[in-house]
């Protein structure tokens, strides 16, 4: 009989909900040994893993303590060296924006067998559950998808240039980010939709422009949300199958 050996899975989580969850990733959480998870995965997915299942949270969440990546590194080496089936769960996609590169490094370094699987990516899933398609014949020939973590660090010169632009960990400095845009060419009148807890009960929209956008969000927390700039957010009006 061959000896079990370790396995690290990359998984995304998407939004959070069960529902958007991919086959795979559903099936791979029942079989899971170790669940290493972030802070923005649903409570509602740790149903989805057996009650023997070690359960990790080391969740990243801005302004409060979160896990360092290396000790995150060293769980994921650890677990797997010890011949657990081990799921790093994380939000969205892993590869949009997931840190996934320093994880697979280590993982690579220590020569544990490895597997990433897709998730369905915020920045693709919230603008489309609130009515907006990020593309359009006329409106949209293309987008890019930023994250807004370090404002000063992206190239707004150029951002504010295309059609239609995706914003991501951008909650705490929307003020920053329409004063970049405005700077850099973009018109005050420049439909923006804010789309706050995309794909969960808590969701919610704001849609206006970049010179009313602060005003309509004033003293409300905007994290985690997804931000997109551009005249599809006009398109709402017309795809939009839900409230707010």
């Amino acid at each position: 009989m061959m000896n079990k050996r370790g396995k690290v899975y990359l998984v995304g989580a998407g939004l959070g909900d069960v529902a958007y969850l991919t086959v795979e990733a559903y099936k791979l959480l029942a079989k899971a040994e170790v669940l290493i998870y972030d802070a923005l995965v649903d409570g509602e997915l740790l149903s989805c893993v057996s009650e023997n299942c070690l359960k990790i949270d080391v969740g990243k969440r801005g302004g409060k303590a979160s896990t360092p990546q290396e000790e995150i590194n060293q769980l994921l080496v650890q677990y797997c060296r010890e011949n657990y089936l081990v799921i790093r769960l994380k939000s969205g996609d892993p590869f949009i924006f997931g840190r996934c590169a320093s994880e697979i490094t280590a993982l690579k370094t220590a020569g544990c067998d490895f597997t990433v699987i897709p998730g369905i990516s915020s920045a693709l899933a919230a603008p489309l559950l609130a009515g907006i398609p990020l593309t359009d014949p006329v409106l949209s020939r293309g987008f890019a998808v930023v994250t807004a973590h370090e404002v000063d660090a992206l190239n707004w010169e150029a951002l504010s240039q295309l059609d239609t632009l995706v914003v991501l960990m951008g909650g705490r400095n929307l003020q920053e980010i329409v004063y970049k845009l405005v700077k850099y060419g973009r018109s005050l009148s420049t439909p923006i939709a804010i789309i706050r807890w995309a794909g969960t009960p808590e969701q919610r929209i704001w849609t206006g422009t970049l010179e009313t956008i602060i005003g309509q969000t004033v003293g409300v927390s905007l994290s985690p949300a997804v931000m997109v700039v551009g005249e599809v957010v006009r398109l709402r009006n017309y795809l939009s199958c839900g409230g707010e």
